[in-house]
């Protein structure tokens, strides 16, 4: 398709103020495929079908990893997060349920201070050198928060925290969330990597009133650190191919034939992501090499002015002038 011919399609609706780069985008796509909404509906249920979301799972003794567990899940939300898991309820299970997950968020106190091993105290202990040494979660995205007396225990401040991370990173998780030690009153801790903590780190003893913007920041910082990116378009879509879903109910429509008209839906998105690169392609060599330039479609009488990287543009109702 000729360049001129694409934007005279784009200004069949007519605008009153400047879109964005991506809106740009939208607008040449919906005059190719018009049934770009339609695709986009229909991806966006592959998404709600085949999603992972992230898995909250914690160990505790007294009740307290878990108040911050349930305080990480609500900042989350549910449509992104599930959980809190306790750790001692999926014992036997523990491949299968991080399985399920991209991104864990993994949670322990401290009880064994100053230990070399095993010092969570919790049913963590029993799983690092046991069943968690066969797991193959190479490459997941794992987020540590632990809990310590910072005071009663300065040389220890969550140590166990410090064995938590050590864990899950030597099984080649990417490990993410680190934080500062700025406004603690440890002298020490194992859970230190570098000069920071090595994930979100609470004390319900003398600091609780600070947990809930902690944990706030926190998930704030993991999803600017991508916690939750899926990747490109494209590793997406070849994900959902990956994957053998498990059943789902589609308002009436049979499970089978949701699944076929989402397979087609998604061979015309793959379609549609290969014009649109073809599309950029043609933009970027053919759009003249300076200045804004004028697209009039004469029986809307709108003009369209264009940069010449394609990043910028505005309307006007009037023939063509220079701006």
């Amino acid at each position: 398709m000729k360049f001129a011919s694409v934007f005279a399609l784009t200004l069949t609706a007519t605008p009153s103020c400047a879109f964005s780069p991506q809106q740009m985008h939208q607008r040449r796509m919906d005059a190719v495929y018009p049934n770009t909404q339609k695709i986009q509906r229909y991806m966006r249920t592959d998404i709600l079908l085949w999603a992972n979301k992230i898995g909250i799972f914690f160990g505790s003794s007294t009740g307290a990893t878990e108040g911050i567990a349930d305080l990480i899940a609500s900042n989350f939300g549910d449509d992104v997060a599930d959980g809190p898991f306790e750790i001692d309820d999926i014992q036997g299970s523990v491949s299968e349920k991080f399985g399920e997950y991209d991104s864990l968020v993994v949670g322990t106190p401290t009880w064994n201070t100053g230990a070399d091993t095993e010092r969570s105290g919790t049913g963590w202990d029993e799983l690092y050198y046991g069943e968690m040494k066969e797991l193959n979660i190479a490459g997941k995205k794992v987020a540590v928060f632990g809990l310590g007396d910072q005071i009663s225990y300065s040389e220890n401040y969550a140590d166990a925290s410090g064995e938590l991370h050590d864990v899950f990173e030597s099984l080649g998780c990417k490990m993410i969330g680190y934080t500062s030690q700025d406004g603690y009153e440890h002298d020490a801790s194992k859970a230190i990597r570098e000069d920071k903590f090595c994930g979100l780190l609470c004390d319900e003893v003398n600091q609780d009133d600070l947990s809930e913007e902690r944990v706030e920041n926190w998930v704030a910082q993991l999803k600017s650190e991508g916690i939750l990116d899926g990747g490109s378009s494209s590793e997406s879509i070849q994900t959902i191919e990956a994957v053998t879903p498990s059943p789902v109910s589609v308002v009436s429509e049979d499970t089978s034939d949701a699944m076929s008209r989402l397979e087609a839906e998604n061979a015309r998105l793959r379609k549609m992501l290969e014009d649109s690169k073809l599309m950029d392609g043609v933009l970027k060599t053919e759009i003249l090499e300076a200045g804004f330039t004028p697209h009039h479609n004469p029986k809307t009488r709108v003009t369209m002015w264009t940069s010449a990287d394609g990043k910028d543009c505005y309307y006007t109702n009037d023939a063509p002038q220079s701006p």
